[in-house]
């Protein structure tokens, strides 16, 4: 399980993940682990220092750019740009030959070509479609990059498919046909394949 937001509160039990990693200490990424985990769960020594009161017994360190294996797939942790006082990772899976970036919250990916080198998916922040939600604090960049501007880096890094999670109210409050078909269309527009995710969604990964 990657991440663990106040919605997932006192249901880790019935779930029964059999590890859970987190990106980043915001209420909605790690407070569903305020009541404990039944678990091991791996955060990075900035999180884990947000989260210190919160009853998880099996804590694990993540250390940037050094990868780390659950049940054979290796994750590696990538910093990304998007607060300050909370900071943030994505996380590079990879399971044999297949490998995903995954990154719900960001500004910018401060590795990006080695965060995306040979990745088949991305699974990127759905904030906003082209609406910028970015802002300065001090020299520092925090908030969230469009899916437009996202797409543009799937372009670039060579990465053919990319899944928009962690949606924003444009998303959410829209038909989901319609909203579907927007970010089709804008991913076609870079040569992506572009898709909204949704409760249920399984992918195939060929490596």
């Amino acid at each position: 399980m990657i991440d663990c937001g106040a919605d997932w509160l006192n249901r880790l039990k019935a779930v029964a993940p059999t590890a859970i990693v987190i990106t980043h200490a915001h209420p909605d990424h790690a407070f569903g682990l305020a009541s404990g985990a039944p678990c091991p769960v791996y955060a990075t020594e900035e999180s884990w220092f947000l989260l210190k009161r919160y009853p998880v017994a099996d804590r694990r360190t993540v250390h940037l750019r050094e990868p780390f294996l659950i049940g054979g797939i290796s994750f590696e942790a990538f910093p990304v740009d998007h607060s300050v006082r909370v900071p943030a990772v994505g996380y590079r899976v990879t399971a044999g030959r297949a490998a995903f970036f995954y990154v719900p919250d960001l500004v910018s990916i401060g590795e990006r070509e080695e965060a995306m080198r040979g990745v088949e998916l991305y699974i990127g922040d759905g904030a906003t479609v082209t609406r910028s939600m970015v802002r300065r604090r001090g020299d520092k960049l925090i908030g969230h990059a469009p899916m437009r501007t996202q797409l543009g880096w799937c372009k670039e890094e060579g990465v053919a498919r990319a899944i928009f999670t962690h949606c924003g109210s444009e998303i959410v409050r829209s038909d989901a046909r319609a909203i579907d078909a927007r970010i089709r269309a804008l991913g076609l527009e870079q040569g992506i394949d572009a898709r909204v995710a949704h409760d249920g969604l399984a992918l195939s990964l060929k490596g």
